[in-house]
């Protein structure tokens, strides 16, 4: 079985910034008139690169989704595959449970999330972000052997 793995976050943001600070210091050497010192360049640049790149390495580590053969993990919270209802898993798709904790933490699914409510043997349901429930779910249930998929 491949591991499905649904990365928590992108260095997209990281780069944009990047690129920004690339024109606007561009534009600082080209045009004329009174220069930003570069200390101040350098500062700017490694304490806002440096705050985005935080940023978007913990969203990573955070929120990223993995099923492979040890079980379902979200961030460091990991779930055996023994422990997922099966049955439960079959009946649904997505949607949210209200009241049950989110996997890998945090008060609320992050944004641009959907929940996928599992139900585990002990009786507790929790809700797992997602961006495509649809394919975590095929991917539980495949790491399951659950046919019906």
């Amino acid at each position: 079985m491949a591991p499905y793995v649904e990365p928590g976050g992108s260095w997209r943001t990281f780069w944009i910034v990047a690129a920004v600070f690339a024109v606007f210091l561009t534009l600082d050497l080209a045009l004329p008139g009174s220069e930003v010192p570069a200390v101040l360049w350098l500062v700017a640049v490694v304490a806002v690169l440096g705050i985005v790149g935080a940023g978007c390495l913990s969203a990573r580590r955070m929120w990223t989704v993995r099923v492979d053969a040890d079980g379902l993990a979200v961030g460091r919270e990991r779930v055996p595959l023994a422990d997922l209802d099966a049955d439960h898993l079959l009946a649904v798709d997505s949607g949210a449970d209200a009241g049950a904790p989110v996997l890998g933490g945090g008060w609320s699914l992050p944004r641009g999330r959907t929940g996928l409510p599992l139900k585990l043997t002990d009786g507790r349901t929790v809700l797992v972000p997602t961006r495509d429930p649809a394919a975590l779910r095929a991917a539980l249930l495949a790491a399951r052997g659950t046919l019906d998929a």
